[in-house]
């Protein structure tokens, strides 16, 4: 559900950034909103596709080592990249709220022409955070779930 939501603001922007263009070169009347609304749209749906691109694998992978992996291996390289994300994700999380918290007791806007509140942005990052450390201890729980996990064991019990 949330990534739906993340592929449908991103929707918003060509119709903001066409209504520009042409009033722009169209009618020589430039707006003061719609590039700073398409950036204000893009963040959010750079943030909240984040944990779903991780589910999916879609991430950037640097896998010349654990291409080569099999079996058991293979899954303690999965299960220690994982748990990289997941502090990396709880400790921006936690870094990030502050700033938002701080964001909102100010009432922070964009300080630009049109200067729309930018608080309630804020929030989205540390959310996004948790929301991708939680996705990557769903994937840790996966891999350890994975029924060949249960076979590697028994193989290695055999041996």
């Amino acid at each position: 559900m949330l990534f739906v939501l993340a592929a449908a603001i991103i929707f918003s922007v060509v119709p903001m950034l066409l209504y520009e263009v042409v009033a722009r070169y169209v009618f020589d009347a430039p707006t003061v909103w719609a590039m700073e609304a398409s950036t204000l749209v893009f963040g959010p749906h750079f943030m909240l596709a984040g944990p779903y691109l991780l589910h999916l694998k879609y991430h950037v992978a640097v896998d010349i080592l654990s291409a080569n992996l099999t079996g058991w291996k293979r899954r303690a390289a999965e299960i220690f990249a994982n748990t990289v994300v997941t502090a990396f994700a709880a400790l921006l999380a936690a870094v990030s709220w502050p700033l938002a918290t701080s964001s909102y007791g100010m009432a922070e806007t964009s300080f630009s022409a049109w200067n729309p509140s930018i608080w309630w942005l804020k929030f989205i990052v540390p959310f996004a955070f948790v929301m991708l450390c939680a996705q990557a201890i769903v994937e840790i729980i996966n891999v350890v779930r994975q029924p060949d996990a249960q076979n590697d064991v028994q193989k290695e019990h055999s041996a």
